[in-house]
């Protein structure tokens, strides 16, 4: 039973920061890459950022220069540091992880820009 629990959202100012962190528990397969997607209402879920067993990393266009993924390997844990957000950033942020057999997703967590 693998559980990935996430942490960190809230609602924030336009040009704040947010960190959010999502740690795996459980019994775990060797994994290939960790990632943050998002969805927005009436929207497709899509990729915000990943980094891979190697230490790759992708992100989305809209997101360059202004997010950061990474992660700890000892602690199960990956964080995306996200700075000068936008109102067209609020989504709900899913933890995602893949492993060899399969994914694991996080329950969400939402984050809110708002004046």
């Amino acid at each position: 039973q693998v559980q990935l629990v996430e942490s960190g959202g809230g609602l924030v100012q336009p040009g704040g920061s947010l960190r959010l962190s999502c740690t795996a528990s459980g019994s775990i397969f060797p994994i290939i890459a960790m990632g943050w997607y998002r969805q927005a209402p009436g929207k497709q879920r899509d990729l915000v950022a990943q980094i891979t067993n190697g230490g790759s990393t992708n992100y989305a266009d809209s997101v360059k220069g202004r997010f950061t993924v990474s992660r700890d390997n000892g602690k199960n844990t990956v964080y995306l540091q996200m700075n000068s957000l936008k109102p067209e950033d609020t989504a709900t942020y899913y933890c995602n992880m893949d492993a060899v057999f399969r994914s694991y997703w996080g329950q969400g967590t939402l984050v809110t820009v708002s004046s």
